[in-house]
């Protein structure tokens, strides 16, 4: 009979337990200097590892040969525990057991001396479900019970246990397994199982289990069951999510305002396996990745992303201001509340919120009143100055799209194209074709950090390398831009970015400025500076 592979891969040691060894260590070493205690409280999170360690203990401290707070899993106790044969270890469902009758009888036999083991131990599982009046029958023979007999409690909602029931027992408090320790362990499982699965696979699979080993191996073993190599495509469809790719284009197409795109996404998703809730939630969780890579100076240390995964989340956040992320954020979460309260017009109030993010005039969000406010904060703060307002964005296809009809910059003489820079700094550029910096949006995003002149920088800006010359040219969109960051201190400061990442010295003076007017037929800035290149 096949047997599950939670159930076959469940750990039979403490050194088989993952993620969990704060709690571990200790128990082998109360184990190993007989320091048993005569309850304990394990409480977390679902799948982490709570009734693994509490039949793990109960083997340990009856094992006639214990090695170093093991149980050996060879002597006779070990077997009769394992093979659920003896009667002096006991599992009770606090969730189908919850009277107080079925306490009543544990707190009755616990007078009774062992049969074959030195401890007679009982496991209460989901013992938050208990009753008021079976708590209390629980509490005078959980606070002073034989010598013979241990009490293991486990729960996943703490909160809802008596106080007086927690301070008399030893708690544990089981964290969330990290993302790579589940990795490790499906990747050694799937070897031992003959199963083929890429490393991109197994870390879908991790995240999908927020922390919870069982989930992820039960996730694995029903992947497996078709029987092909996992790789990212294949769990992705299995588990019926969105790929991390498809929500970055739609978060480009909300930043766009490419409403096409909005609704066709929408659409695939409506008529795919995968739920228009749980797709919500995965976007939820890529907003909720943009605004701390934005907001934090170590993104890396609260996120459970690769670094070509952190890459691809900053240059999506550089779209945005904190105020627009934090109106996506709120308007996001009432949205996914509405969904999970009504069923079948999922699909209607995704569009609606999409078409909210895409433009906050029409929420009436407090959130989104603060994006307008500093977006007519910037724009009045341009007119001020006589600079006209930024370019917006537009999708990628349709950038592709004007490509194709507007003639090639780089087909123009020489001397128009030197024309077209209205305000200039330092050395004019050369007439070489410049590269461009691949980490730019990378630098401006750490520029902005620590000067605020260079935040207009986000909006439409390019740097590019002239390695004949050893030269740097960064090009505007924006005269005031160009403008704020012509100071020395400013441009001290893109020096440094510069020269840090280039790992050669670029002082202010080998920086040149020039200006690009936005072309003609409504293309991108960045696709206006990418076509001079």
């Amino acid at each position: 009979m096949y047997q599950a592979l939670y159930r076959k891969w469940r750990p039979a040691t403490f050194d088989d337990v993952c993620g969990q060894e704060h709690i571990t260590e200790i128990l082998k070493y109360e184990t190993a200097e007989n320091r048993i205690s005569h309850a304990y409280l394990f409480c977390g999170p679902r799948g982490t590892g709570k009734t693994s360690c509490a039949k793990i203990l109960a083997k340990a401290i009856n094992c006639l040969s214990p090695v170093n707070g093991n149980p050996c899993g060879k002597c006779a106790a070990c077997q009769s525990i394992e093979s659920e044969s003896t009667t002096d270890v006991l599992e009770m469902d606090a969730a189908s057991n919850n009277g107080v009758d079925a306490v009543r009888a544990i707190r009755d036999e616990v007078a009774y001396t062992p049969s074959g083991l030195k401890y007679r131990v009982y496991i209460v599982d989901e013992v938050h479900m208990l009753s008021i009046s079976a708590f209390n029958a629980l509490l005078k023979t959980l606070e002073e019970p034989p010598a013979h007999v241990v009490f293991i409690l486990a729960t996943t909602e703490l909160q809802k246990l008596p106080a007086t029931i927690i301070s008399r027992c030893q708690r544990f408090d089981f964290r969330r397994i990290s993302t790579d320790a589940i990795v490790g362990r499906l990747r050694y499982i799937a070897e031992q199982e003959k199963i083929s699965l890429t490393e991109g696979a197994a870390r879908i699979l991790a995240k999908h289990a927020a922390g919870g080993m069982r989930d992820a191996i039960s996730l694995l073993d029903l992947c497996s069951s078709g029987g092909e190599t996992l790789d990212e495509a294949y769990v992705e469809n299995a588990l019926g999510i969105s790929s991390a790719e498809s929500l970055r284009s739609l978060v480009r197409a909300i930043r766009a305002r490419d409403y096409e795109r909005i609704f066709e996404f929408v659409r695939t998703v409506a008529e795919s396996s995968v739920d228009l809730a749980v797709f919500w939630q995965d976007l939820l969780s890529l907003y909720r990745d943009m605004l701390v890579t934005k907001t934090s100076k170590h993104p890396a240390l609260y996120l459970d992303a690769s670094e070509s995964e952190l890459a691809q989340i900053s240059e999506l956040a550089a779209l945005f201001t904190p105020e627009e992320l934090l109106c996506h954020l709120r308007l996001s979460d009432d949205a996914l509340a509405q969904m999970q309260r009504s069923g079948s017009t999922k699909r209607m109030i995704a569009e609606m919120t999409l078409l909210k993010l895409c433009d906050p005039a029409l929420s009436d969000d407090p959130s989104a009143l603060l994006a307008r406010i500093a977006a007519a904060e910037e724009k009045i703060a341009r007119l001020a100055l006589g600079i006209p307002d930024a370019p917006k964005a537009v999708s990628t296809e349709k950038s592709e799209k004007v490509k194709e009809k507007t003639p090639q910059k780089t087909e123009e003489p020489a001397s128009k194209s030197v024309q077209k820079a209205e305000i200039k700094t330092g050395t004019p550029a050369t007439k070489s074709a410049p590269k461009p910096l691949p980490y730019w949006l990378e630098l401006v995003e750490a520029l902005s950090k620590e000067n605020r002149s260079a935040m207009g920088m986000r909006d439409g800006s390019r740097g590019y390398l002239d390695a004949e010359n050893g030269r740097v040219l960064v090009r505007f969109g924006d005269k005031f831009t160009m403008k704020m960051m012509s100071g020395e201190t400013a441009k001290a400061a893109l020096a440094l970015q510069i020269s840090t990442r280039e790992g050669k010295n670029y002082p202010p003076e080998r920086i040149d400025y020039e200006y690009v007017e936005k072309t003609e037929g409504g293309d991108d800035f960045f696709d206006s500076l990418d076509g001079d290149a």
